[in-house]
């Protein structure tokens, strides 16, 4: 009898293992091919540039150096540039990514804000701790949409910002496994409130680009196409 239970729990031990490891099978395909694509960044350009990102953290929503001073900042899916080198000024500047552990390789050792290897469904910090929390091009990057919307929430102090540019409208990808559109603004609705809200055609040379070039979403044309959200909420 003992050791017919021992041979079920040990049944049991490996259909667990293996179904576990089905389950993790394309988050570590999606690691994988994330850090295939910087490695290629890193490979084009020797050194990882981030001058291009305070424009988008500040001037692109109306704010300026001065109002991240004495600030907490969180950029969740951060990738290894160095995305908040330029925010001096903040009293704390956070990356968080669940590939910062393989980033190191990339150079982020030299960077001055801090980075956390966590995924964004379990953001390692209190309620409310930070007065800034932004996601650019990384919401559709997530695993569990639900529950990463959930913890953003959380996270933000009321009255603080949350700054999304975020793709929309595209198949799925290995990379960007989770696909929605502009209607994602109202899953953060409440606690938050919408502040501003922008649409842009996708043009050639990626997110930033397109901003930069400005041209509105043209919502007349009906045909299925890739969009993006730029979206400011402020924490009730």
């Amino acid at each position: 009898m003992q050791a017919t239970l021992k041979r079920i729990h040990s049944l049991l031990k490996r259909t667990a293992t293996r179904a576990l490891a089905r389950a993790r099978g394309p988050e570590r395909h999606k690691g994988a091919q994330e850090l295939k694509y910087w490695r290629a960044c890193k490979s084009k350009e020797g050194t990882l540039s981030h001058s291009h990102y305070s424009h988008f953290y500040t001037t692109h929503f109306g704010l300026d150096g001065d109002f991240f001073k004495g600030k907490k900042i969180l950029d969740i899916g951060c990738g290894p540039r160095g995305s908040l080198e330029w925010a001096y000024m903040a009293e704390e500047r956070v990356g968080l990514d669940p590939l910062v552990d393989s980033y190191r390789e990339l150079g982020i050792d030299e960077h001055k804000m801090r980075y956390v290897c966590s995924p964004a469904e379990r953001i390692p910090f209190e309620d409310g701790h930070f007065d800034v929390v932004c996601s650019f091009n990384s919401l559709d990057h997530v695993n569990d949409l639900e529950q990463t919307i959930g913890e953003i929430k959380r996270i933000v102090a009321p009255g603080g910002l949350f700054l999304l540019l975020t793709d929309v409208n595209h198949d799925p990808t290995p990379c960007e496994p989770i696909s929605f559109s502009w209607d994602i603004v109202k899953k953060f609705t409440p606690p938050m409130e919408l502040v501003e809200e922008k649409h842009y055609e996708k043009s050639p040379g990626g997110m930033y680009k397109s901003i930069r070039v400005g041209a509105p979403y043209d919502h007349g044309n009906q045909s299925r196409r890739y969009g993006i959200l730029s979206a400011m909420f402020r924490k009730r």
